[in-house]
């Protein structure tokens, strides 16, 4: 808006056609509904118009690859390179996901994503009694460096970027990682790479957490520490949004509580005596892609804008690769339904579709058949060629920002960044992102928006294609994708021999040395690395922190 004389000449306008053509055109055809809004409930005016971005200048949109990035981190976005296609692949034993890997390669993915099982994920072995009746059913299991090894076996680790879904045991598990690079002969500068390591949204909302926060986020600032100085092409951690969305929340809350957790993390960095821009700029983010194309390209441009000027003008980082908010994406598992399975497929291409016009740098698109299991081949090569389709076929990654500009896109990329600064506001006031998780305050306002959206679609307020309308009674035709017997048993022979056949001695020692670093303030990843060389198993190492931290319990909340 250039002036108020245009302002007034716009209002004239817009008032004339309010009270001429849309009164006879909504006096003939009423509109299907009397209120739009979008998947997380927020109002949609019937139009957008340039008096809806009062006050915003060029300046606040910026150009591609220029502060403040809400028009991409790069000048010429895919124009130059496409997103990494990374498929999150992971169940049964080693060999099964080496085997899915191998399959996803020779299809052409550009990045491995690895998903692990529940006794994995909570720092217990495959044969431990808690891991009892969960081998390799959500993920693959991997309780030592010899499934790590079996786990990348034929695959260049030096010419193929990794990530892993892990947290609590992050630490434990990039370090077999490395060190099973490192039996290869292959230098750690050459590996790229992630690890969730995002401990603080598991309290908020994934609940898979083993320490208390305080101890948990230790180690999280040890491999920010340690992967500065020996691993400078790994992203030490991806501060994820998406299981925050899954978990409920609304786009506002997915946005919100995402980089408030990020600029914690920063915090402990800094508090640690860490330069910010040694560390900044290998942190990731991991945004959810969901079904409202616009609310979701909105957001990912919310969260660019507010990261850049946070770490420039609150954290006072100088290199423009520490504003940069650098982000995976994955589609909305919990928006797949077990009803009419195959139409999964058109959501999961509207998400993408989201995330790529977004400006993400990966992407995962879930399988039609993920609301009954872990994916067969043949869902997860049709998931792996929707990413393809939109790469080479749609035209959407010819141009950077398409929809930039558009008067409806930027005021409620406006309105989402305005949510954000509201919740950081209250989450200051409860004393900052622990002291809320301890008071609940994450967990209740997902917990609220999750019970009002699903009384929503009881109550045929909101349209699920096949759930509560265009409702089929046929028998839904999925095939199963099994994890053996044989499987489970070949991966406890395995960690019998193990504790079998090592140097007791040295293992024992190794252990012995991680507990005292974990009492003391050294840095834990050179004695986890030691651990492992020394053979011993995810469980052994994380009982060992387990006895120095304590199990975190969650508070009552009502």
């Amino acid at each position: 808006m250039r002036d108020e004389d245009e302002r007034k000449v716009l209002e004239k306008e817009w008032k004339r056609w309010e009270e001429t053509t849309l009164r006879d055109a909504l006096a003939s055809h009423p509109e299907r509904r009397k209120e739009f809004v979008t998947t997380s409930s927020r109002p949609v005016k019937r139009l957008y118009t340039p008096l809806d971005l009062a006050g915003k200048t060029e300046k606040d949109l910026g150009a591609p690859g220029e502060f403040p990035f809400t028009r991409g981190i790069h000048p010429t976005m895919y124009r130059g390179r496409l997103w990494t296609m990374r498929m999150f692949a992971g169940y049964g034993s080693a060999e099964d996901t080496n085997r899915r890997f191998k399959y996803l390669i020779s299809h052409g993915e550009t990045g491995l994503s690895v998903a692990f099982d529940m006794p994995t994920l909570y720092g217990y072995d495959t044969d431990e009694p808690e891991a009892k009746g969960e081998f390799g059913t959500c993920g693959v299991a991997v309780s030592s460096l010899e499934d790590m090894k079996i786990l990348f076996r034929g695959i260049d680790v030096a010419g193929v970027s990794t990530s892993m879904t892990i947290n609590s045991p992050a630490s434990v598990i990039w370090a077999m990682y490395l060190v099973m690079a490192e039996d290869r002969g292959v230098a750690w500068t050459k590996l790229r790479g992630t690890i969730q390591n995002d401990i603080l949204k598991e309290y908020q909302a994934q609940k898979e957490w083993i320490y208390p926060p305080e101890p948990s986020m230790r180690l999280v600032v040890d491999t920010f520490e340690f992967g500065s100085k020996q691993v400078p092409g790994w992203n030490t951690i991806s501060i994820s949004g998406y299981h925050i969305r899954e978990a409920g929340a609304t786009a506002a809350q997915e946005l919100a509580f995402t980089l408030a957790n990020g600029m914690e993390y920063v915090r402990w960095g800094i508090d640690r005596g860490l330069k910010v821009d040694d560390f900044a700029p290998r942190l990731s983010f991991f945004f959810n892609a969901h079904n409202d194309l616009f609310e979701e390209l909105a957001k990912y441009r919310a969260a660019r804008r507010i990261w850049a000027r946070e770490m420039r003008d609150t954290f006072g980082a100088k290199s423009p690769r520490s504003w940069l908010l650098r982000f995976h994406s994955q589609t909305a598992g919990v928006s797949l339904t077990a009803q009419q399975p195959e139409i999964n497929i058109v959501r999961t291409t509207i998400q993408a579709l989201a995330a790529v016009l977004g400006g993400t740098q990966s992407l995962h698109t879930n399988a039609y058949d993920e609301a009954f299991q872990v994916p067969n081949e043949k869902a997860a090569r049709i998931a792996l060629r929707t990413q393809q389709i939109l790469a080479h076929e749609s035209g959407v990654a010819n141009t950077v920002d398409p929809f930039g500009g558009s008067y409806f896109l930027e005021a409620l990329t406006d309105e989402l960044e305005a949510d954000a600064y509201r919740y950081f506001d209250r989450i200051q006031d409860l004393g900052g992102v622990i002291p809320a998780i301890r008071k609940g305050f994450f967990q209740q306002e997902i917990a609220n928006s999750a019970y009002r959206y699903q009384r929503e679609v009881e109550d045929k307020e909101r349209t699920i294609v096949g759930v509560n309308d265009y409702v089929v009674d046929e028998q839904t035709d999925v095939e199963p994708l099994r994890v053996t017997e044989a499987a489970f048993k070949a991966q406890v022979d395995r960690l019998r021999r193990l504790r079998r056949t090592r140097d007791a001695k040295k293992h024992a020692r190794a252990l012995d040395r991680l507990g005292k670093a974990c009492e003391a303030d050294d840095n834990t990843m050179p004695f986890i690395l030691e651990a492992v060389r020394a053979k011993a198993t995810l469980g052994e190492i994380c009982d060992v922190m387990r006895e120095v931290f304590g199990v975190w319990e969650e508070p009552l909340l009502y």
